[in-house]
């Protein structure tokens, strides 16, 4: 009877452990990868902030009331509309309004000088109709997301030196240093994990090959590199070619850390269980490499991707900035911040830095959810 009761009482001890088991087995990697994810508030802060650039970036003319391609000399440099719920006799009003500008020369410094119309005042509207554009380049249509009556001009962030509206550009630019981040990146990517798994699969020869090769790829300083090989890129191109050759310049010196990290989760798990029972099968080596270690080393691979796309964004809008990367008729954020290179104008005109403001929003968003990843990618660590 005692050993019965032992019994009993050692299967019911182990019920809930057994169970528990039975529910982790249950949740699939990436279930158990979104829900460590999701405790970390600042990935999904980060999460919402690349988001929000994209759909800014897809859907810019439906967020831009002014046409940001047409040149208007008469409103250049124009400062930032201010949004106003109290006119000028001091009535509240609930929908917000703006005032159009008018510009004066100060005799003594000759500076212009921007005063509000308050003679009259357009409040901002949703969802009107204004210039036409093509949704998605697909859907012709003359919607904005906000606007104001016609005679009325808001400008978000201001104006350039050319009258454009530099909300709207901002929102464009982001199409570009975006996708340059994210193509750069994909090229890196695919070159850096496939040579990292073959590296750390093969050893031998074949392993000191490829890591000699990295090194000798890493001799070279990235930035001077990048600029030199930006600056021997015909002018003459059209702007899709140079687009695509700056992306693969960006790729060029990016793999070779990837490589490596990819090479030691290669050499760790080429010894598992899994991978020698593959073989004792006649598993070929392509089919181990691409369906049982390159899926394992694929964690480790996106965190990556999220970390070396600011770095991409970063350093091209250093190079533009330059005059070295993107030109016209493309737009980037570093292409934008090209006006801010005078400190004359720019002490006059301090908005004209507002497309800043986009390239730290990106960076922080995507480090943000790198470093998300990065912690969620070991789902059955200690959290």
């Amino acid at each position: 009877m005692n050993d019965v009761a032992e019994i009993t009482q050692t299967q019911s001890a182990a019920a809930p452990t057994d169970v528990f088991a039975e529910e982790e087995r249950r949740e699939g990697y990436f279930e158990l990868v979104w829900q460590r994810f999701k405790k970390s508030k600042a990935a999904i802060v980060g999460g919402l902030m690349v988001l929000a650039l994209a759909v800014l970036a897809a859907m810019a003319d439906f967020f831009t009331p002014v046409d940001p391609s047409v040149l208007d000399m008469k409103a250049s440099f124009t400062p930032p509309s201010r949004i106003h719920f109290i006119d000028a006799d001091g009535h509240f009003h609930l929908r917000p309004f703006v005032y159009n500008l008018t510009i004066e020369l100060d005799p003594k410094t000759y500076q212009p000088i921007w005063t509000e119309d308050t003679s009259q005042r357009y409040e901002i509207k949703f969802f009107v109709k204004s210039w036409e554009y093509k949704l998605f380049g697909i859907i012709p249509t003359r919607l904005h997301l906000f606007g104001v009556d016609e005679g009325g001009t808001i400008y978000l962030l201001g104006t350039d030196k050319m009258g454009r509206d530099l909300w709207g550009r901002s929102c464009l630019a982001g199409r570009v240093s975006l996708t340059m981040g994210l193509f750069a990146t994909f090229i890196s990517i695919s070159v850096g994990s496939v040579l990292g798994v073959v590296s750390g699969y093969y050893g031998g020869w074949i392993d000191t090959l490829l890591q000699r090769f990295v090194e000798f790829m890493n001799s070279f300083p990235q930035l001077p590199l990048w600029m030199a090989l930006t600056a021997v890129i015909p002018k003459t191109w059209g702007s899709g070619t140079i687009f695509m050759m700056m992306a693969v310049i960006f790729a060029l010196l990016s793999w070779t850390v990837l490589a490596r990290e990819v090479r030691g989760k290669a050499m760790a798990f080429r010894e598992t269980d899994f991978i020698l029972a593959a073989k004792e099968m006649g598993a070929s080596d392509l089919r181990i490499i691409f369906v049982h270690l390159y899926p394992n080393c694929l964690s480790h691979v996106i965190v990556v991707l999220t970390l070396m796309i600011p770095q991409i964004i970063l350093a091209e809008a250093f190079l533009s900035f330059l005059g070295l990367g993107i030109q016209e008729p493309l737009v980037s954020w570093g292409f934008l911040m090209k006006n801010a290179q005078n400190l004359q104008t720019l002490g006059v005109h301090p908005w004209i830095m507002s497309p800043v403001v986009f390239i730290i929003i990106a960076v922080l968003g995507f480090n943000f959810l790198g470093d998300g990843l990065r912690d969620a990618a070991d789902p059955y660590s200690i959290i």
